[in-house]
């Protein structure tokens, strides 16, 4: 497994990568939220396994518990946000020709974020 990344919102961690995908574990901090983002290059599954969250999904917002589960096409915006006092963890699969970083385009961010 890779370093755990720190970011405003929480935290992720790189714990398999292949060619064409990747799985990270995602920590939402309480009360926290990842920017309005989509993705040209890669599409993701998101698995909740510990807290709940609110996921936002083109025009429709989820909320999803342990178990849950939601799919992202490319270029489908998406967020989570944890409106709770617990951290939300979740598994992301992402699944691409290219998943690097710099394939984010954000559209709303709290922390200032381009």
């Amino acid at each position: 497994m890779e370093e755990i990344v720190k970011r405003p919102w929480g935290t992720y961690q790189t714990i398999l990568r292949g060619e064409t995908y990747q799985v990270k574990k995602i920590v939402v901090y309480p009360n926290s939220q990842l920017s309005l983002q989509s993705h040209n290059h890669r599409a993701e599954q998101w698995v909740i396994v510990e807290g709940e969250g609110t996921v936002t999904l083109g025009d429709k917002e989820l909320k999803l518990k342990k178990g849950d589960n939601v799919s992202i096409a490319v270029k489908e915006k998406h967020r989570m946000s944890n409106f709770t006092n617990s951290e939300v963890v979740f598994i992301e699969v992402q699944n691409g020709d290219y998943l690097g970083e710099d394939d984010i385009i954000r559209y709303e961010d709290i922390y200032g974020r381009k």
